[in-house]
């Protein structure tokens, strides 16, 4: 685990590389390896040197502007800040529930989202690391290289977010940062020519998303002990479920399993999500470090996302997608009752975003959906003095994402807080990184592929950096490594453009 700065070397000064930014991610951050007397990783640390502050000046806005305001945290998941803080405000309002209209159009939006936000992050971010490998030159690592070789792949990762999309648009207005959800309910209704356009793409749909699983479940099964052994950090398991056991995205009770698979929290409520979660705060980041209070912050930390979740849940209500969830599972490496490898992460999005697509089909088919009824009839406010307060919790496509908010007399939101899916995995992040460290890293020489390697176990949490405190691509890189007493060694930098050269060692690193 991270831990504080300890003396190393008679000075009391750990050598340190670093990796600034990283690429392939949403927002923006670096790497810290802290590297003891000799040459032993001692530390890792993840940083988010971008600060968005949220959480203040969205306090003294009217709460109905809130479910707008949020989204603009992200252009890559916008509709699950948007539903959560929805959620939230509707908590708020004292409304416990919205039309059955409502709820099938969020739903749908929700479930559009999980399904592009999976397709683009495996198919274009990921998909080269995977299927070129990670030592490959840099020059294939992108999604342009995977539609040269692999042309029908590519195109089916296009189709398939430009699905999700749409669903996105036919429920919110826009495809991005859209304004569908409102206090009570939503403010348009899905036009019945709209759904059956939708409807009818669901088979080649579904087909794709089935060919995903396939793609992930090949490339591990090809390289088992790769897949089990990148980056396996034993992590406790943290998501929303359904009362039955089920996994559940959009609604739910939160369950913790430990490291072992052994349910630790069942059926806790949402709303009290503080009684069993606090954050830490680093010096060296704006990022949070959330951790279970019965624990402690050394030993609370904990994993969500795809890999949780798909572990967490007792089993999948779709059937395609639960048929590919006792695959997982069968797979598991031997002896072990949870799955720890992050690469395996990919293969568990893609279970997630089939079962995204069989939600879809259901909700589409049904009349709920089709509904007049929008929205639901606000609550007198009678109780004067207190502020009005409301919590909010959603399975984001990166993990459990909490909003909370207190509105007062005035309708102006007077406090807010966030943890968002990135946040939640922070400390699981720093820990992989570390573990990728030690067994590819000797301490001396800094290659491009080694930075990858560690690049690639950030990735497969498809963090958002931009959330937790925006370019998605080819980003300048900077690694630096100095010796005990503070001097830059040597290095290397890539430019925007791709271009690796040796690094100025004349230029500090910044503290």
């Amino acid at each position: 685990m991270t831990e504080a700065l300890r003396p190393s070397t008679p000075d009391g000064a750990l050598r340190r590389v670093a990796i600034d930014p990283l690429s392939r991610v949403e927002g923006h951050g670096k790497v810290t390896l802290l590297l003891d007397e000799h040459q032993r990783v001692r530390q890792a640390r993840l940083h988010i040197v971008e600060f968005r502050g949220f959480e203040a000046f969205v306090c003294g806005r009217p709460y109905w502007e809130v479910p707008v305001m949020v989204q603009r945290l992200c252009g890559i998941c916008p509709v699950s800040h948007h539903l959560a803080a929805s959620k939230a405000i509707d908590a708020a309002l004292g409304l416990r529930a919205v039309p059955p209209a409502a709820e099938a159009q969020r739903r749908l939006m929700h479930y559009g989202q999980i399904l592009q936000s999976h397709a683009l992050h495996f198919f274009h971010l990921s998909s080269p690391d995977l299927l070129f490998g990670f030592d490959s030159e840099v020059g294939r690592r992108h999604v342009l290289a995977v539609a040269a070789e692999y042309p029908e792949v590519a195109r089916q990762g296009v189709l398939l977010r430009r699905f999700g999309q749409e669903v996105i648009r036919v429920t919110a207005g826009k495809r991005v940062h859209g304004t569908g959800s409102v206090p009570g309910g939503v403010n348009r209704a899905l036009p019945r020519d709209e759904r059956d356009v939708l409807a009818a793409q669901l088979p080649q749909v579904l087909d794709w998303c089935e060919q995903a699983v396939d793609l992930v479940q090949r490339l591990h099964e090809a390289d088992a002990a790769l897949y089990d052994g990148f980056g396996a950090v034993p992590a406790a398991l943290f998501s929303l479920l359904r009362e039955d056991g089920a996994l559940e995205l959009y609604d739910g009770r939160i369950t913790v399993r430990d490291a072992q698979g052994r349910v630790t929290v069942s059926g806790h409520e949402p709303a009290d999500y503080l009684d069993l979660v606090d954050e830490a705060v680093r010096p060296w980041s704006y990022m949070k470090f959330p951790y279970l209070r019965a624990l402690g912050p050394d030993e609370g930390w904990y994993r969500v996302g795809p890999l949780a979740r798909v572990q967490n849940c007792e089993f999948i209500a779709t059937p395609r997608a639960e048929v590919r969830r006792l695959q997982f599972r069968a797979r598991a490496r031997a002896g072990e009752p949870v799955q720890h490898g992050t690469l395996a992460t990919h293969w568990a999005r893609m279970i997630e975003m089939l079962h995204a697509a069989e939600v879809i089909a259901e909700i589409l088919a049904g009349d709920a959906v089709l509904g007049s009824e929008l929205v639901a009839e606000l609550p007198v406010r009678r109780l004067r003095g207190a502020d009005r307060e409301g919590v909010g919790v959603i399975e984001a496509p990166r993990g459990t994402l909490i909003h909370h908010y207190r509105i007062g007399d005035d309708d102006l939101v007077t406090w807010c807080n966030l943890i968002v899916s990135t946040t939640h995995n922070n400390q699981a992040m720093h820990e992989t990184v570390r573990a990728v460290a030690e067994r590819y890293f000797d301490g001396r020489d800094v290659t491009e592929g080694l930075l990858n390697h560690i690049e690639v176990a950030i990735r497969a949490f498809d963090p958002c950096l931009s959330c937790a405190t925006h370019a998605v691509g080819s980003m300048p890189l900077l690694v630096q490594v100095q010796d005990a007493q503070g001097r830059v060694r040597g290095g290397l930098r890539r430019d925007g453009d791709g271009r690796i050269a040796p690094l100025d060692t004349a230029r500090a690193l910044e503290p």
